[in-house]
C-alpha cells in the first residue's frame, strides 16, 4: 500500500528498514560476520596467542623426541603431523574404528584418543616400528601371505592391534566370549579372534583373511 501522506509506510520502506536493522544486530552481536572468511576475529585470535606450549618428551620406535606442543594435541597429532610418522591413520577420530590405534608400553590404544602430554617418555610403538629393518613383523607378513587387506587404510591398525591383543592373548587375558576363565591361555578360535580385534573396523570387509593372518601368527591352524 502507497504512502498517503498520513504517515503509513510502503511494503518498500518497511522491507529496506527492516533489513538495515537486522544486518545493524547482526554486526553488533556477531562483529565475525564482516571479517573475510577464514579470518578470526581479535578476540579469538587473542586468545589463540595465549596458549602456552609445553615440552614433551616422545619415545616412538626406540627414539626420543622432543617435541614443543599444545597440551590439547592428540597422540594421533603428534605423531602425524609433528613427526611425519603417517602410517597411524585417522579414521573417525573418536575411536571407533581403531584405524589409529598403537602400542603404548606394549599395550594397544586408540592414539586419536588421547592426549600426547599424558605419554612424556612412554614407549609408543607405531606401525613403522614394528618391522626389523627389511624385515617384516610376522604380522605383517601374514596379512600379505593371506591377503588381510584391500584398501589398506585400516591396515596398519588392524596390525598394531594385533600385536598387541596377541601379547594379551599370551598373558592370559580373557575376552567376552572365553568360557572357561579358570584356564591359562585361551585358544584363539575365529570367534575369540574376532571379538578381540571387534574394535578394528574395515569397511573393506576383509575380515576372514585378517582372521587367517592373525591365526597363523598365533600358531593355530586355520
Amino acid at each position: 500500500m502507497d504512502d498517503d501522506g498520513c504517515g503509513r509506510f510502503t511494503r518498500r520502506t518497511v522491507l529496506e528498514t527492516g533489513t538495515a536493522a537486522t544486518a545493524a544486530l547482526l554486526l553488533t552481536r556477531f562483529p565475525a560476520v564482516a571479517l573475510e572468511a577464514g579470518q578470526p576475529d581479535a578476540e579469538t585470535a587473542t586468545a589463540q596467542a595465549k596458549v602456552d606450549l609445553v615440552r614433551v618428551d616422545l619415545q616412538v620406535n626406540g627414539r626420543t623426541y622432543a617435541l614443543a606442543l599444545d597440551p590439547r594435541t592428540t597422540l594421533l597429532d603428534a605423531l602425524r603431523e609433528h613427526l611425519a610418522l603417517t602410517g597411524s591413520k585417522k579414521g573417525c577420530d573418536h575411536g571407533q574404528c581403531g584405524a589409529c590405534t598403537v602400542l603404548l608400553d606394549g599395550r594397544r590404544i586408540n592414539s586419536c584418543l588421547t592426549l600426547a602430554v599424558m605419554h612424556d617418555g612412554q614407549a609408543i610403538t607405531t606401525i613403522e616400528g614394528l618391522a626389523h629393518g627389511d624385515t617384516l613383523h610376522p604380522l605383517q607378513a601374514a596379512f600379505i601371505a593371506h591377503d588381510g587387506f584391500q584398501c589398506g587404510y585400516c591396515t596398519s591398525g588392524q596390525i598394531c592391534s594385533a600385536a598387541g591383543m596377541l601379547a594379551e592373548s599370551r598373558a592370559g587375558m580373557p575376552s567376552h566370549v572365553t568360557e572357561d576363565l579358570t584356564q591359562g591361555r585361551t585358544e584363539l578360535t575365529d570367534a575369540e579372534i574376532r571379538e578381540r580385534m571387534s574394535g578394528n573396523i574395515c569397511r573393506c570387509a576383509a575380515y576372514p583373511n585378517i582372521v587367517a593372518a592373525i591365526r597363523h601368527v598365533a600358531g593355530t591352524p586355520t
